[in-house]
């Protein structure tokens, strides 16, 4: 029920149509909750208990309903929303139809896992990688001093291969962007002379920049193709339209761009020079736009590009200003209530920068978790459709969710199942996905060392960890289908004869049915590739010549070199999180801005726009 409080509920229809209620807990004031509300809605038909609300105990004046969110209102919420489910499961089953087809998913125990449904099947079959793939991988790293750093969306066979080699070679490491080009550096001071990077092109150039300003310019850095792995959101960042967006950012100093990691260095580097820029990833974009906010007096923040995570900053401030003091304090000690109100009109987004990868989790998906899975834990990467995030964020207010990175994400498993370990009572914990589904690989072998942690005896609880993907049927092709005449859809080879792969059947770059781990760009990242470029170093690199992730000999407009303008927001951000505290050198560089248009305040003529912006580039 969202703490370490265990509730249990159970709900029949009766011959006249009315709902019965049962419910005990191990904790006596739970148990006095479950009590009152089944004091209410024992007895009432299915309908009443639908369209019951938590609101509706304090009209008939039960304690602890206002005063906004805490434990005791989410104890109430979390047993109604139980509650109403099973109605709807009843009713539903008394009328003859079916409750819904469930999402697949994988479920994770002590004893093994199980996958329901063609996709689940899909992602699991890789957990338990073919052994002489692996030592054959390790093998390469260990000859060639060969670092590894993937993102969590690489594809499962991929995941699987790395996850196990992990074992064997500690320089593999898989995380979301923050990390990555962190880690390499790690592994460049460990002895590794090439570092492998599975990912987008973006992330393979901000692993060469920082190993280069860190004074590794020795160490090579490898792609996994010799073409272009693009991304559809970085490649929004690097249009006019979000240049335009920026030199009116320009216009009205004090001004901050905070752009996203998903972009490429040269984005970074044109933006800098048009407005002050620092890096953000999901996981420390709420805590780098407050910590602005409390640092510089009047600042406007940009940020960008992506529109949905812009949208749902934007809410989640609007409904930080609905709490007390007090919790907004525990977010960050500089603000409260006053403060998040009144950056509410400083904070821009971003309007066309989406990317439609993540239209996955649309309109129908919300419905079908509302439905199915409103008494499960969600989560909700920032990157996910105002929907989907509105859900995840509703489920957090009442302890059942989190909001946040990919690695937020898997902490916030981690943290509900060493919960659930330390009660050692038999439990079933029902996690939605609301990220890409190549997270799964890492929680999977998160979830079984931890399950595995605990000796075996008579006394261990039965706990198992449900993860579901509230995937579109359309994010699932059949590798067969001799009704059009064709026996492979995805244009592959198919060798072990799998039914199903995850990922549209074909199209270029994102699609609205399938999220990264399933885009043909990340696709690239195979595990073939890995091989190629593991085998051919070190005497062979003249064939991996288009592999290497090269550095940028251009320059911007200012004549500055586009990898130290490029790499500055990204330090900033490294600085943020080493000091929690904007460096002094972006705070000057704020300030400079705003003195330079200070001194243009009397420029009225929209004849002089384009001569300020010249001159503001060459300052």
């Amino acid at each position: 029920m969202g703490c370490t409080t265990q509730v249990w509920v159970d709900a029949k229809l009766d011959e006249e149509g009315r709902m019965r209620f049962m419910a005990d807990s191990d904790s006596e004031l739970s148990r006095g909750f479950c009590g009152c509300l089944i004091w209410v809605l024992d007895g009432a038909f299915p309908e009443e208990v639908l369209d019951f609300k938590i609101e509706d105990l304090g009209l008939l004046n039960f304690g602890g309903i206002s005063g906004g969110v805490n434990s005791r209102v989410n104890t109430w919420y979390n047993v109604l929303i139980s509650m109403q489910k099973k109605t709807k499961f009843l009713v539903a089953e008394k009328d003859g139809k079916v409750f819904g087809e469930p999402f697949p998913s994988m479920v994770i125990s002590a004893d093994g896992i199980t996958a329901k449904g063609g996709f689940a099947e899909t992602q699991a079959r890789y957990l338990f990688p073919d052994e002489s793939q692996v030592n054959d991988l390790v093998k390469h790293l260990k000859e060639k001093n060969i670092g590894i750093v993937a993102h969590f969306y690489m594809d499962p066979e991929v995941q699987g291969v790395l996850t196990a080699a992990q074992k064997q070679w500690p320089h593999i490491h898989i995380s979301d962007s923050l990390v990555m080009a962190d880690r390499a550096v790690n592994m460049a001071k460990a002895g590794c002379q090439f570092i492998a990077v599975l990912g987008v092109d973006f992330m393979s150039e901000n692993v060469r920049a920082i190993l280069d300003q860190a004074g590794y310019d020795k160490v090579g850095v490898y792609r996994m193709s010799d073409e272009r792995i693009g991304c559809s959101l970085a490649d929004a960042a690097a249009t006019t339209e979000y240049m335009k967006y920026l030199e009116i950012a320009s216009l009205s100093p004090p001004s901050l761009h905070v752009i996203y990691i998903n972009t490429s260095l040269e984005t970074k580097a044109h933006a800098h020079e048009l407005v002050p820029t620092i890096t953000c990833t999901s996981s420390n974009v709420v805590q780098t736009i407050l910590q602005a906010f409390a640092q510089i007096p009047d600042l406007t923040v940009y940020y960008g590009p992506d529109s949905y995570m812009g949208a749902n900053i934007a809410e989640l401030f609007q409904q930080m200003a609905l709490m007390s003091d007090e919790e907004i304090s525990a977010v960050h000690p500089q603000h409260n209530r006053n403060s998040i109100r009144s950056l509410l009109p400083r904070l821009q987004y971003f309007q066309d920068g989406t990317c439609i990868v993540h239209d996955l989790f649309g309109h129908d998906v919300v419905e079908k978790i509302n439905d199915m899975y409103c008494d499960a834990f969600l989560t909700a990467h920032f990157e996910v459709p105002g929907e989907m995030f509105s859900l995840a964020m509703e489920a957090k207010r009442r302890g059942m969710g989190v909001v946040g990175s990919t690695q937020n994400i898997l902490d916030f498993i981690k943290q509900r199942l060493q919960e659930a370990l330390d009660r050692n009572i038999d439990d079933h914990l029902q996690f939605v996905l609301g990220t890409e589904s190549g997270m799964i690989t890492s929680i999977a072998a998160t979830v079984r060392a931890m399950l595995m942690s605990t000796k075996p005896s008579p006394k261990r609880a039965d706990i198992s960890v449900e993860i579901v993907f509230p995937v579109s049927s359309d994010s699932v092709s059949n590798t067969k289908n001799t009704s059009c005449g064709s026996s492979n859809l995805t244009g592959v080879e198919d060798p072990v004869n799998l039914t199903v792969v995850p990922g549209v059947t074909n199209g270029e770059g994102c699609s609205i049915h399938g999220g990264c781990a399933s885009c043909p760009y990340m696709k690239m990242n195979s595990l073939s590739a890995l091989l190629k470029v593991c085998q051919n170093l070190p005497n062979d690199r003249h064939v991996l010549f288009a592999y290497e992730a090269g550095r940028f000999s251009s320059q911007t407009v200012n004549g500055r070199s586009i990898a130290d303008v490029g790499c500055e927001p990204i330090l900033h951000m490294r600085h943020f999180q080493a000091h929690r505290e904007l460096p002094a050198k972006l705070i000057h560089q704020i300030g400079a801005a705003a003195q330079w248009m200070a001194s243009y305040a009397i420029l009225s003529d929209d004849d002089l726009y384009p001569t300020y912006l010249l001159q503001k580039r060459n300052l």
